[in-house]
C-alpha cells in the first residue's frame, strides 16, 4: 500500500500528543506524515468524545472523505481516540468507510492492525491497560512550530466527575517514569526546542514509585525545569482538590516554569459541584486561588465551566457569575452541559435544564469573561514582558507573534529575530484577544 499517512486531530492536547506517538510508531515501518489528505494511502482520525457535538463533527467529517474511499479502493481509513473507545465495533457498521478502529491504549498495536486490513479483514483493537504510557517512544513532531511541544507524562483519570467520561474511555491512572519524561525534554531540547508543556487528565496526581523513591508532580517539574534554564515549562490540567502549595512555592522559585495555572472551577456553586462529584466546595477553591496570589504575584489563571448541569437554578447560576467576578479569570474555555452515555449524571441524574435555559447562561457566562478577559489584557498595557516568538504574525508578515509566561498572545513589529528567540516585549495597546507591542 502507498505508505502515506494523514493524521486529523480533533479534541484536547493530549490527543495532539498522541497523535505524535502514532505518528512515531507507524514511522518505524515506513509511513511518512502528509500534508494534504489527497495524497494518504492512511488517513487517521483522531477522535475527541467529551462533548456530543464533538462526536458529530467527527461524523460529518467521516461523510465530507467518504469520496475519496470511492476513488481509491486501497485507502485505508481509521478511527482512533476516545470516540473509538466509546463506540468500538458499532463503528464499522455505522460507517462502511471505517477499516481500523484503535483506542487510547492500542496504538502499539497499529501495525498489526494495518495489516490485518491489507489482508481484507477489519480491524479492531479498544483494550484498555493498565500500564500502557507510551514510555520509552519518542513523538514525531509532525504538525508543531518548531518551537513548543507537549509531554504526556501520564494517562487515565481517577476523578469520577459525574459529568465526564474520560476515565471510562481512558482508563485509571498511570503515570511515566520520570526519567523517560527528561529523556524527552533532551531530546526536544537538542531539536531547537524552547518550551514544552507537561500534559495529563490532573497532573496534580502524578506520582512515579518503581524506584523505590517518590517522585511527585512539583519534583517533575523542578527536574524538567532545571534541564535548562532557558526553556520554558508549562502543565496542563491541574484539579482543584489537588494542587498543592508545593508545587506553586515549586512555580514560584523557579523563572522557567511558567505563570500560569489552568484550574477548572466547572461551577461556582458548591451544591452543584457536589452533584458533579467535583470533591471540592466554592470556598475551598477560592482559597486555592487566594493561595496563588499570594505565593505566585502576577500569574495568570484560566479555567472551564459548565453551565446547565443538572437541577441548576438560577441561584446556582448566579454563584458561578459571581466566583467569575472574584477570581477575575484571565481567559476560560465555556460549554453548556452536555450529557454523555454511561457517566454517572446519565445514570442518576435528570438532565432537566432547557435548552434555551443553557443557552441563555451561557451566553451570560460568555460575555462576562470577555469582559473580564479584556480587563486582563488592559491592565498589561504599560507592561513589559519577555515573550518567546513562535513564528510571524497570520496577518502580517511584518508583525511577529509569541506568548508571555502568562499563556498571553502578543504580536509586535520585528526585524532580525528568529523563532525561538526570547525578546522584551513593552504592551501598548490590545484587542479582545491579543496584546499589542514594540521590542525594547
Amino acid at each position: 500500500m502507498d505508505k502515506k499517512l494523514y493524521i486529523e486531530t480533533y479534541g484536547c492536547q493530549m490527543n495532539i500528543a498522541d497523535s505524535e506517538v502514532i505518528a512515531s510508531i507507524l514511522s518505524e515501518t515506513g509511513f511518512k506524515p502528509v500534508a494534504d489528505i489527497t495524497d494518504a494511502g492512511l488517513i487517521l482520525i483522531n477522535t475527541c468524545s467529551i462533548r456530543e457535538n464533538a462526536e458529530q463533527r467527527i461524523w460529518n467529517r467521516l461523510k465530507a472523505i467518504r469520496h475519496l474511499k470511492k476513488k481509491n479502493r486501497e485507502l485505508m481509513v481509521g478511527l482512533t481516540g476516545c470516540m473509538a473507545e466509546r463506540l468500538k465495533e458499532k463503528l464499522l457498521d455505522a460507517e462502511k468507510i471505517i477499516d481500523i478502529v484503535a483506542g487510547p491504549d492500542t496504538y502499539r498495536d497499529l501495525p498489526a492492525l494495518i495489516t490485518e486490513v491489507e489482508k481484507g479483514k477489519k480491524a479492531v483493537n479498544v483494550k484498555l491497560s493498565r500500564c500502557e504510557t507510551y514510555s520509552g517512544i519518542l513523538p514525531l513532531r509532525y504538525a508543531g512550530n518548531g518551537v513548543s511541544a507537549f509531554i504526556s507524562i501520564m494517562r487515565g483519570c481517577n476523578n469520577m466527575c459525574a459529568y465526564c467520561v474520560v476515565p471510562y474511555l481512558r482508563g485509571a491512572e498511570r503515570s511515566r517514569d520520570p526519567e523517560s519524561i527528561l529523556k524527552e525534554v533532551e531530546e526536544l531540547l537538542k531539536a531547537g526546542y524552547r518550551e514544552v508543556t507537561l500534559l495529563g487528565q490532573n497532573v496534580d496526581s502524578y506520582k512515579w514509585i518503581p524506584s523505590g523513591k517518590i517522585t511527585e508532580f512539583h519534583r517533575l517539574i523542578e527536574k524538567v525545569a532545571q534541564t535548562d534554564r532557558a526553556l520554558r515549562v508549562r502543565f496542563t490540567t491541574s484539579h482543584p482538590k489537588d494542587i498543592s502549595v508545593e508545587l506553586l512555592e515549586t512555580i514560584a522559585r523557579n523563572e522557567n516554569i511558567c505563570k500560569h495555572i489552568h484550574l477548572p472551577v466547572q461551577s461556582g456553586s458548591s451544591r452543584i459541584l457536589k452533584l458533579m462529584n467535583r470533591e471540592y466546595t466554592r470556598e475551598d477553591y477560592m482559597s486555592k486561588i487566594e493561595a496563588i496570589r499570594k505565593i505566585i504575584p502576577g500569574c495568570s489563571v484560566s479555567t472551564d465551566i459548565i453551565t446547565g448541569f443538572c437541577t441548576e437554578t438560577d441561584y446556582d447560576h448566579n454563584e458561578t457569575l459571581s466566583i467569575m467576578e472574584w477570581a477575575g479569570f484571565d481567559f476560560a474555555y465555556m460549554f453548556r452541559y452536555s450529557e454523555r452515555p454511561g457517566t454517572l449524571a446519565a445514570r442518576k441524574l435528570k438532565d432537566d435544564v432547557p435548552e434555551e435555559t443553557r443557552i441563555k447562561r451561557l451566553n451570560e457566562i460568555i460575555s462576562l469573561q470577555n469582559s473580564l478577559s479584556g480587563k486582563s489584557k488592559r491592565n498589561d498595557i504599560g507592561k513589559i514582558f519577555e515573550v518567546l516568538v513562535e513564528g510571524t504574525s497570520k496577518r502580517s508578515d511584518d508583525f511577529l507573534t509569541g506568548r508571555t509566561s502568562q499563556n498571553k498572545v502578543v504580536v509586535f513589529p520585528g526585524e532580525n529575530i528568529s523563532k525561538g528567540d526570547y525578546v522584551r516585549v513593552r504592551i501598548e495597546r490590545c484587542t479582545s484577544a491579543t496584546l499589542i507591542g514594540k521590542m525594547i
